[in-house]
């Protein structure tokens, strides 16, 4: 089992000492690269995301699963393509067989409800469940929710992004590889 983290304010390595974490920075650019760097690095069965997310439903709280990933800022509609299809590809979104939340990815701190609806939004999810879907791997992701991805997200992320580690914590407690 590998698991894979945006920054350590979300997780550090001494939360989980006999796991291994990688830090794959922030966005889908750098969650691509960094991911296929820690598979060459690690060969993982068994990729396990875990940040921090907004929520777009104020029922959603806590340390939530997600199963369905969505590309929220990929928006080639005036091609004919849904919002979330990336041209010439014909899913729109990434599900691994598990009950959960959707996600919608994207490069921007959400502020206000996006185009494409999902429970909870991030920056990094599509695009690790991406690499892994192609490269075959197991994937599971766990988002604490830090904010409702409205006008006060920024001063919620701020105040809320260390307090998701103790739950996943206590979730990869109860996992097995």
């Amino acid at each position: 089992m590998l698991i894979l983290v945006a920054i350590e304010d979300e997780l550090k390595r001494s939360d989980l000492p006999d796991h291994k974490i990688e830090y794959i920075g922030v966005g889908k650019v750098n969650a691509v690269f960094n991911a296929l760097n820690a598979i060459k690095k690690h060969s993982p069965k068994q990729i396990i995301n875990f940040g921090t997310a907004g929520s777009l439903d104020t029922k959603i709280k806590g340390l939530v699963e997600v199963s369905t990933f969505f590309q929220r800022d990929m928006d080639a509609s005036p091609l004919g393509f849904k919002v979330g299809q990336t041209p010439f590809e014909e899913d729109v979104e990434i599900t691994f067989g598990r009950e959960g939340v959707t996600c919608g990815t994207g490069d921007m701190f959400v502020t206000s409800t996006p185009t494409l609806k999902t429970d909870i939004v991030d920056m990094e999810a599509f695009a690790i469940a991406k690499v892994c879907k192609l490269k075959n791997i197991d994937f599971r992701c766990f988002k604490f929710i830090s904010d409702n991805a409205d006008s006060e997200a920024k001063n919620d992320w701020v105040d809320n992004v260390s307090l998701g580690a103790k739950l996943f914590i206590e979730k990869i407690g109860s996992l097995k590889d």
